[in-house]
């Protein structure tokens, strides 16, 4: 079976053209001694906008992989695909992040449900998780509740990964399952639950991406308890290594956490986790990439500041409409959002300071940050303007690139503390 690393880092590149850029960051990951996989991934939507196909997601992490001479594994997801999307994803990918989050809640057919709980009373009573404090204690109804909620997400989930397997062939690929786009984090007793449901549908799945306690906004970090969000990644880690070892799930099986980008202030108790149980990662940094080319572009001064601030104007004009696909991982507060007319005056160094995420300075914004991160359709609608100044900027956008992936969150999160 086509297996993942025990450390892998899910990148995006919106328009193609940073996938050198970004896996340079692994490969120095590499020189430190420390194996990270990267991971390309682009969801149906944003080649929608963009107006790309999955085969330049391809094409792009094989021509990276060949200039760099990287001997390392590494993938190409098919990212938050369903059933009516997934088929133009099956010649180019072999990674598959299967997202059922809109059907968690739904009943589950009357004879799965039966057959669930008839099957799984083992899941009843006190159950000892090596790692956690105190055993997972449920009743009978509180298994009936969760598998009300969940199994037929679960099953949906079944079914994408049959129609993925019957393409592509048993062992070929590696499944996430996603289910971090919804209201309310999973607890630890319904993450188990979900697990055994997912052995039971014969999914060999390699990752899963829960949804936390907190915020996790586009571009921005984490907003939230970040001792709550300790505990519950620990519980998971637990609660993971549990579920393999009785249910006969993948040994590579970890947890996935989307929206990861710049979560900066979890990174730390990510990492402690991660050392003090051995256990994997993958991470999702997707849409920084985009950002950090708009910074090279503004810090390049000249042609590169000015489409910058074109692409900052535009995006304030049509807000409404940038912002709506992402109204539950975006909190932009408009009255803190410049003015077009404050942006067209600033420098390149006012600009890079504005959009660059480093906390400590005073001038970052993060609402302008969240806005220009949804903005990207602004930049694919200005073809080959924006196309030619990417690679007329290309050293400075590389260099931002780099240092973005590998020093605010490879580093922290794989290599500090070692």
């Amino acid at each position: 079976m086509l297996s993942i690393g025990k450390y892998s880092v899910g990148v995006g590149d919106r328009f193609a053209h940073q996938a050198r850029a970004q896996l340079q960051a692994f490969v120095t990951a590499r020189e430190q001694g420390v194996e990270v996989v990267p991971v390309w991934n682009k969801s149906n939507r944003e080649h929608t906008t963009i107006g790309s196909e999955p085969s330049s997601t391809r094409a792009a992490a094989d021509a990276a992989a060949r200039e760099l001479h990287w001997s390392g594994p590494y993938h190409v997801d098919a990212d938050h695909i369903r059933l009516e999307t997934v088929d133009r994803f099956v010649p180019h990918s072999d990674f598959f992040t299967i997202d059922v989050a809109d059907f968690i809640g739904k009943p589950p057919a009357a004879a799965d449900f039966s057959a669930f709980i008839a099957h799984h009373g083992d899941l009843v009573g006190r159950i000892q998780v090596p790692g956690l404090d105190q055993p997972l204690d449920l009743s009978r109804a509180d298994v009936e509740r969760i598998a009300r909620h969940y199994l037929f997400a679960v099953k949906e989930a079944g079914k994408i990964y049959r129609h993925i397997e019957k393409a592509k062939g048993a062992g070929k690929f590696i499944t996430e399952v996603s289910m971090d786009e919804t209201d309310a984090p999973q607890t630890p007793p319904e993450l188990l639950v979900i697990l055994t449901a997912i052995a039971d549908e014969g999914i060999p799945i390699q990752t899963i991406a829960p949804k936390f306690t907190g915020r996790f906004n586009k571009g921005v970090d984490y907003v939230g308890d970040l001792a709550q969000f300790e505990k519950e990644f620990n519980a998971d880690i637990a609660v993971i290594a549990y579920a393999v070892r009785q249910y006969k799930l993948p040994a590579t099986l970890k947890l996935s956490v989307h929206s990861g980008s710049d979560k900066f202030s979890i990174y730390p108790a990510i990492r402690r986790a991660l050392k003090r149980t051995g256990a994997g990662l993958h991470i999702k940094t997707a849409g920084t990439t985009w950002l950090e080319e708009v910074i090279g572009l503004a810090e390049a001064d000249g042609p590169g500041l000015a489409i910058a601030k074109d692409i900052y104007g535009e995006a304030l004009d049509h807000l409404e409409e940038l912002c709506a696909p992402y109204a539950t991982v975006i909190d932009i507060d408009r009255k803190k959002l410049p003015t077009k007319a404050t942006v067209q005056g600033w420098t390149s160094r006012q600009y890079v300071d504005a959009l660059r995420h480093d906390p400590k300075c005073p001038e970052f914004n993060p609402h302008l940050r969240q806005l220009l991160h949804v903005g990207y359709k602004i930049a694919a609608k200005m073809g080959n303007r924006y196309l030619n100044l990417l690679k007329q900027c290309e050293p400075t956008i590389a260099r931002n690139v780099t240092t973005n992936l590998y020093d605010r969150h490879i580093k922290p999160l794989f290599i500090d503390g070692r």
